[in-house]
């Protein structure tokens, strides 16, 4: 099943049921010209020459027009058409010669002179404009046409120097139509004429209106066994398409339209079959169902109407009209009784029942009814439908102020509490679910010592108590709200629950029902902040603001959008949190692994899972279910094998994030034997495969397409040159034919066919790998703006209800415009407006709008800045690079469609004042990408792209990388890091054995006899060191060991080591003259397994020592201060014994054995050097050398939501563990002793170590005459 939504009706569903069978092409004749004084009623008048009967467009009879004797807002004028009509406009003008007009005003209709109903453009504004003058007309034209006999004009606003006058003038024509009504138990049965049957369509149209929230409507039934039914559900349309029965059916779909239904109004449903859809409608909403292709629901044999016994629990009680299936009105064949069969009674007119509803809209709301003396209990009942879970439904004191009572919702229950003197004396609760904006109706009683409150007349639904006192009523009962006694001199009451929302009818008092039209009169008690004869509860969630899924609640004033699990955010989850490709992740700083992508932001595609290898190139990795290498035997009997693939995303998702990359290619691999591929040079190919497309593909990965080679023929370097393909030499031997598709169109691959494997001794395997695509060209697409009178235009944005608008720019300005839209009045612009301020300003129709972000640092410091402006129904917002977004809320109730007509203006604006001069990039508008390069390059002062991207992203590459500068981005040059990587983030490690080294030669070795006159330090002077910058990082259980040792020409070395203990030491000689000097960093056990990192740093005298991330400790080296001829630097076991001190040839003979990573000396890499390029690098690798990721760091990364792990990382950690603990073994074989000097760090303070696995006693620390032992 597939749904999707539309918002417009069908022409021809508009014109069948909008015109009726009015036969007139136009419908804008006057309608109230002609009308005899006795049609117009009003709620007042100010004398007889002000009367309603006045108040016709542009006569001067009696006072020149109406005027109420009353100035609020409770006025009204009413017209009775004298039948159904439909009204397409209105006109109105003010009181003749008069400071008497009305400014604004709201419309009503009724069939009944009750039960109003408000007419509204854009289903929420329902203020209409009208004069500002007496004597000028002002036409306004019905967006959607009124179909009403009776009409209500209500002044909601008219000059303050005068007072409420008007005439008017309603334009129309009369709507013919035909009803029937059915009374809940009545149904007919028509019978289409098959010969009347259209080829592959069917529609039916109808309009209903009922005040039962349920009831069948419609049940087609077609020949093939297809039905579709039409049934109301708590005031909902519910469409029902299935094959089958109810508890196995074949197929089956369901569609939920429309809400509160049950208002007694017109509503029109339609339902069109048209091939393999069925489009479906109720009143503006329609929604589509595909059937499969094998099911129609054409050829329809019988059609159900009102209801089919056995077959659906409640039968339709209301009004049809105008039921057409195919051109064949169903009510005139009842009327002639042709073709249908009738069940009960049916009428050909509209009984409706005079409900008259009252609307509690405000805090200030409250209706208030006298009760008679002389009482002894109360028995209360009334309806109420709203969507607010609490709110004041009734209150009421009771005699000789025994207290006060207050039926209010609470949690969606009604709950009764009594009240005195702040405590509660009785408390009782029933019902639930009472805010789902269904009618529910609620009783009090209270006779002979028991109280009960009933809900939806259940007995389940009731609650009682048996209060010591009696309940009886004073002399007021006020329901929805009560005046505020510090306002009123009597009468009044501190309500203290919420106030109620939603609307009223059928309050009875003993049994007896309220007249509301004489309270509306003022004849019967009193009011506030009424809307009577009007139920003016709406569906906000009925016009599906939520997007994505969202899940929509809502009050009586709003609604709400839960985004919870869909991926995205915002008022109305219109805005993904995701980002739109691996590119984008990489930009923000993330390394490889599982992302969640959102490949066209807003749009309707939605979230999916890819893999991100962040290298050079940044490349998107998407799975399907079969990426193995699968083998295949000649099976008898079997021509061809078939293998499917599907992907971790759909067609849709695949077919984005093609064309959004700049390069994707997929693997593709044959292995053979007696097995023959395209049967090259001039058979029929035996393989195949389906692209993305759906077309079938005879060439082979690595060649062209269309060539029906594979990649050796393109080559010319086949086994057999005859042929274009190793598989088709039909060899006994195995052979492979393999490579890369990368013809962005063809791909990816969804079907391999395999025909030559039924042959004896035919055997193949075949591999397609996952599709690869890199380079997001959509995040790079970039502009450049040179003149201020510049500027590219696009098509009109259409974000009527939703628009969000995001891209980066960069700047040197003070001020510009980065984009306009205009329409007749509404607009929609961002700019920057100083360099500390972008504003997002905007126009629905409500008056211009401004959001504005202010950044603590200028915008103009030529860097990239990301701005992001959404504008929905709720509200708009505006973000800005990190900073706390800033939003305003939309007005209650006002204008929501933003309304454009010219063309997009980026870079600039229609008058060419106020340009933008810089870079615009990545431009999204909806979730779609403007392509600003394509036209920068025909707009003069506009050019394609913009380079400089190293300062906003060069604080990406860490470690020491270098940002260079690329077309479409950067990369890090880790050149002179010890990292590598996207970011040079990722360290470069190896483990070690005992034998293991790795030696960095600085300068080849001179012999002195073949310049005897030259003094050594002559020839290695540019090789004297004042300063070092060394950073390692490793992880063993070895203790003691030598880390790195760096040698001279002149003896001087500089030792990394570890201790007996595991401490760190770190040994200088810069004088080969002088001992040793040794730096002891802290007592902490390093030797402990765990990944260390050392950081030293020697400026002249100056030594400082950081381990891990406590505080750097510093020393004075006191020998020297050169470290002159530079020889080596070895990782590991140093292989030049001889001119080792002794110590440290002790140390040696252990050699190393752990995990070394990202070893850096100066400028210089020597582990990166001997691992990646040990042919180019003066460096020599002698013993085992694996490179390995046991020198990786645990960080987390927020972004993504899995990351991977080599086994070879895991194989490495056993091997480390296992060799750890020989090295240990050794070290206690190892006896030999050793003296050298030592230096205390300055300053230096205890510290609490770690269990030391060596050491029996842990805060043993050498002074500078002490001896260590090595034991």
């Amino acid at each position: 099943m597939a749904l999707g939504s539309r918002t417009l009706l069908l022409p021809l569903l508009l014109f069948c049921c909008v015109r009726g069978t009015a036969s007139k092409e136009t419908c804008d004749a006057p309608l109230v010209s002609q009308l005899p004084q006795s049609a117009f009623r009003s709620s007042s008048q100010l004398s007889n020459s002000h009367g309603p009967g006045f108040a016709k467009l542009n006569r001067r009879d009696g006072a020149g027009g109406w005027s109420p004797l009353e100035f609020n807002k409770y006025q009204w004028l009413e017209i009775d058409l004298r039948e159904r009509t439909e009204i397409t406009a209105i006109a109105t003008q003010g009181r003749y010669g008069s400071s008497d007009w009305v400014a604004r005003y709201l419309l009503m209709f009724s069939d009944t002179g009750h039960n109003w109903k408000q007419y509204r453009q854009e289903d929420s504004i329902g203020v209409l404009s009208g004069n500002t003058n007496a004597d000028s007309v002002v036409l306004f034209k019905l967006h959607q046409p009124v179909f009403a006999r009776f009409l209500r004009i209500l002044p909601m606003s008219w000059n303050p120097k005068g007072r409420v006058g008007l005439r008017l003038e309603a334009y129309g024509c009369l709507y013919k139509s035909d009803v029937l009504s059915f009374d809940g138990r009545s149904s007919l049965l028509y019978r289409p004429n098959p010969n009347l049957s259209r080829a592959g369509e069917d529609v039916l149209h109808l309009k209903f209106k009922t005040l039962e929230n349920s009831g069948a409507l419609i049940h087609m039934e077609g020949d093939h066994g297809l039905s579709l039914s039409v049934e109301l559900f708590k005031g909902k349309m519910l469409f029902h398409v299935r094959r089958g029965k109810r508890t196995s059916s074949e197929f089956s779909a369901s569609v939920s339209l429309g809400s509160l239904l049950d208002d007694q109004h017109w509503h029109l449903v339609a339902v069109e079959h048209i091939g393999q859809n069925i489009n479906l409608t109720v009143d503006k909403s329609t929604q589509q169902i595909q059937v499969p292709s094998h099911l129609r629901l054409s050829d329809i044999k019988e059609i159900n109407v009102g209801g089919v016994s056995g077959l659906f629990k409640k039968n339709f009680h209301g009004c049809l009209e105008n039921v057409i299936h195919n051109d064949v009105n169903i009510i005139t064949l009842t009327k002639e009784n042709r073709q249908v069969s009738i069940t009960g009674n049916l009428t050909f007119v509209c009984m409706e029942p005079a409900d008259v509803p009252v609307t509690f809209a405000s805090a200030e709301s409250f209706l208030q009814i006298p009760l008679a003396e002389h009482r002894d209990g109360l028995s209360v009942s009334l309806q109420f439908r709203t969507w607010n879970k609490a709110g004041l439904l009734l209150t009421f004191d009771l005699q000789q102020q025994a207290g006060s009572v207050w039926l209010f919702l609470s949690e969606s229950k009604a709950r009764l509490q009594i009240h005195k003197s702040g405590r509660i004396l009785v408390d009782i609760a029933a019902g639930s679910g009472l805010n789902d904006g269904q009618w529910h109706s609620v009783a009090v009683n209270a006779r002979r010592g028991r109280l009960s409150v009933q809900v939806d007349k259940e007995d389940r639904s009731t609650a009682q108590a048996s209060p010591s006192f009696p309940v009886v009523p004073d002399d007021h009962l006020y329901f929805g709200g009560c005046p505020d006694k510090d306002n009123t001199a009597s009468h009044g009451c501190r309500n203290p629950f919420n106030v109620f929302q939603g609307c009223m009818r059928h309050i009875s008092i003993d049994n007896s029902e309220v007249d509301l039209v004489m309270v509306q009169q003022t004849s019967l008690g009193n009011f506030s902040d009424l809307q009577m004869d009007v139920c003016g509860i709406t569906d906000r969630c009925s016009s599906s603001y939520c997007e994505h899924g969202g899940r929509c609640t809502q009050s009586w004033a709003t609604f709400h959008c839960n985004c919870s699990h869909t991926g995205y955010t915002g008022a109305t989850c219109h805005t993904s949190i995701y980002d739109q490709s691996c590119e984008a992740y990489k930009h923000k700083g993330n390394t490889s692994g599982y992302y969640y992508i959102d490949i066209d932001g807003s749009g309707p595609l939605v979230p999916h899972r890819v893999y991100c290898n962040m290298t050079e190139k940044t490349w998107m990795v998407i799975q399907h279910n079969n990426t193995e290498l699968t083998k295949l035997k000649a099976s008898l009997g079997i021509n061809q094998h078939l293998a499917y693939f599907n992907y971790s995303a759909n067609a849709e998702q695949l077919q984005a994030i093609i064309t959004q990359s700049e390069h994707c290619e997929q693997e593709l691999s044959y292995h053979c034997k007696k097995s023959r591929l395209l049967n090259t040079p001039v058979g029929a190919p035996f393989t195949w495969w389906v692209g993305g497309s759906g077309e079938v593909h005879t060439y082979w990965g690595g060649a062209t397409p269309g060539s029906q080679q594979c990649r050796c023929g393109l080559q010319e370097n086949c086994i057999h040159p005859e042929h274009f393909c190793n598989c088709d030499a039909d060899h006994k031997d195995w052979a492979n034919d393999s490579g890369l598709l990368s013809h962005k169109d063809h791909l990816p691959v969804r079907v391999i066919a395999i025909g030559d494997v039924n042959r004896p001794g035919s055997e193949a395997a075949y591999q397609v790998g996952p599709l690869q695509c890199y380079g997001d060209t959509n995040f790079w697409n970039a502009a450049y703006f040179s003149k201020e009178t510049s500027y590219l235009h696009f098509p009109t944005f259409h974000g009527e209800l939703s628009a969000d608008i995001s891209f980066l720019f960069k700047t040197s300005g003070s001020a510009g415009v980065f984009l306009e839209n205009l329409g007749i009045k509404d607009f929609i612009r961002i700019e920057l407006n100083s360099p500390f301020e972008v504003v997002f300003s905007y126009d629905v129709g409500n008056g211009p709008a401004e959001v504005r972000v202010v950044s603590p640092t200028p915008l103009n410091d030529d860097r990239w800045h990301k701005v992001r402006a959404e504008r929905n129904v709720k509200e708009a917002s505006l973000h800005m690079d990190q900073l706390p977004a800033v939003s305003i809320k939309a007005p209650p109730d006002g204008h929501v469609r933003l309304q454009l007509n010219s063309q997009l203006f980026v870079g600039g604006t229609a008058s060419r004042q106020k340009g933008f001069l810089g870079c615009i990039r990545s431009l999204q508008l909806n979730g779609k990408t403007l392509d600003l390069e394509e036209r920068a390059k025909i707009t003069p002062g506009v050019r394609p792209g913009c380079p400089g991207h190293c300062s906003s992203y060069g604080t990406l590459c860490q470690n020491h990388g270098r940002c260079a500068e690329r077309y479409n981005g950067f990369s890090c040059d880790c050149g002179l890091s010890a990292y590598i990587g996207a970011f040079c983030q990722k360290e470069v490690s190896a483990f070690f054995r005992p034998d293991t080294s790795i030696t960095y030669t600085f300068r080849e070795p001179f012999e002195l006899s073949k310049n005897s006159s030259a003094h050594v330090s002559s020839i290695h002077s540019d090789l004297t060191l004042r300063d070092e910058n060394i950073t390692l990082s490793f992880r063993t259980t070895q203790a003691p060991a030598l880390l790195l040792y760096i040698s001279s020409y002149y003896r001087e070395y500089l030792a990394i080591l570890l201790n007996r203990n595991g401490q760190l030491d770190i040994k200088y000689k810069l004088q080969s003259a002088k001992d040793a000097e040794v730096f002891k960093s802290s007592s902490r056990n390093l030797a402990n397994g765990q990944l260390h990192r050392v950081s030293l740093r020697r400026a002249s005298e100056t030594l400082h020592v950081q381990v891990d991330h406590h505080d750097s400790v510093d020393f004075n080296v006191t020998s020297d201060t050169e470290f002159n001829a530079i020889k080596s630097l070895v990782i590991g076991k140093v292989q030049e014994f001889g001119e080792l001190d002794p110590e440290i040839a002790r140390l040696n003979s252990l050699g190393f054995t752990g995990c070394m990573s990202v070893v850096q000396f100066n400028s210089i890499a020597p582990l990166k050097a001997a691992l990646l390029y040990p042919g180019s690098s003066p460096v020599i690798v002698s013993g085992p050398l694996e490179e390995s990721n046991c020198g990786m760091s645990l960080a987390t990364n927020p972004y993504a939501s899995e990351t991977t792990h080599s086994l070879t990382g895991v194989i490495a950690v056993v091997i480390f563990v296992i060799l750890s603990a020989l090295a240990v073994i050794g070290r206690f074989i190892y006896r030999r002793k050793g003296t050298f000097g030592t230096q205390e760090p300055k300053e230096s303070k205890p510290e609490e170590s770690p269990e030391f696995p060596f050491n029996s006693d842990p805060n043993y620390v050498l002074s500078e005459s002490q001896k260590e032992h090595f034991i």
